[in-house]
């Protein structure tokens, strides 16, 4: 129910993952009369889809504090009650990020040794994928925190890839002097964990070109960053859409190429944050995203549930304990 589309854009985004994936079941949370009203004929008669009615609504208006008092029959409360008992492997919400954050936190729990959930965003690259992380869970941040994001965001590299990930810190300069002091700290505990690649400081300008799988930093920091990113892929795919419209020779080479690069750097492609650190799946969509990216958000769950990456996150998080 949740985002600046509604269910108007969320149940047509949900039968757009149900065509495309012939191996899902999805259970569609909130009005149930709304979700009815728009699910395709031949939808609403098939065992893949399940309607489960909650009432109420979590706004964006609604401070996250008050979630857990007054919200228990909202579509984003039930939702997570079941992912937390097990009645489906992962939750997807556009809706209040911090009310989400709250009520994953509250019913699901954090995963034993790690403090806080962290939201991770996978950004496009010159190469290939990576991951950014918090973007927007964790405004402040210790350095025992940040560490634990490292390990958070190693995992799910690695689940994606069988290789090692080479893990980074966002910070403003290469130098082992620069930054903050919390992220020198943090340096200094990643030098010393043998269980994780790490890099050393990454720059804002090197997010694009390779230099770690895994970034990591505050969510105040990497809120701005990702949001700043994916402004400049909107206009550049506009000025590319532009380019494109106006090449009278449609089947040229350089239009092809500039179609190709239009979808690739297509931020609709990234949405789907994964709330890490929880001990089930919550994958958060933008409240912003369209249809095509809401799909996406429900492909990230997928892809979440076929890597097992909470349990694998508890694994590897117990193995670092003991080893120090």
């Amino acid at each position: 129910m949740g985002g600046d589309g509604g269910v108007e854009l969320t149940i047509p985004a949900a039968a757009q993952a149900l065509e495309k994936f012939s191996d899902i079941v999805l259970t569609l949370v909130g009005n149930e009369d709304q979700i009815k009203s728009l699910l395709p004929q031949n939808l609403a008669t098939t065992d893949r889809v399940q309607i489960v009615h909650a009432p109420d609504v979590i706004t964006d208006e609604d401070k996250p504090g008050n979630v857990l008092r007054s919200g228990k029959a909202s579509s984003m409360y039930v939702a997570a009650e079941l992912a937390k008992d097990e009645k489906v492997q992962a939750m997807v919400s556009a809706g209040n990020t911090g009310a989400l954050l709250m009520i994953g936190r509250h019913l699901l729990k954090t995963i034993p040794g790690i403090h806080k959930p962290a939201i991770v965003a996978t950004i496009p690259g010159a190469s290939r994928q990576a991951f950014l992380l918090d973007v927007g869970a964790n405004p402040d941040c210790s350095a025992q925190q940040l560490f634990e994001f490292a390990v958070m965001g190693s995992v799910l590299a690695e689940s994606l890839d069988a290789s090692s990930a080479r893990v980074g810190l966002l910070n403003i300069g290469a130098e082992q002097f620069k930054g903050t002091d919390i992220v020198r700290q943090t340096s200094e505990k990643l030098e010393q964990c043998e269980e994780i690649d790490y890099v050393g400081f990454v720059e804002a300008n090197e997010l694009f070109e390779g230099k770690a799988d895994v970034v990591v930093c505050d969510g105040y920091v990497g809120n701005v960053t990702i949001k700043s990113s994916a402004g400049v892929a909107n206009v550049v795919k506009k000025l590319l859409a532009e380019g494109i419209d106006n090449n009278s020779l449609l089947d040229s080479p350089s239009t092809s190429v500039l179609t190709r690069l239009t979808a690739r750097i297509n931020p609709q492609r990234f949405n789907g944050a994964s709330l890490l650190g929880l001990q089930g799946s919550i994958i958060k969509s933008h409240g912003n995203a369209t249809q095509e990216g809401f799909a996406y958000a429900i492909q990230q769950a997928m892809t979440e549930i076929e890597n097992a990456v909470p349990q694998l996150i508890a694994k590897k998080v117990a193995a670092i304990i003991e080893a120090n």
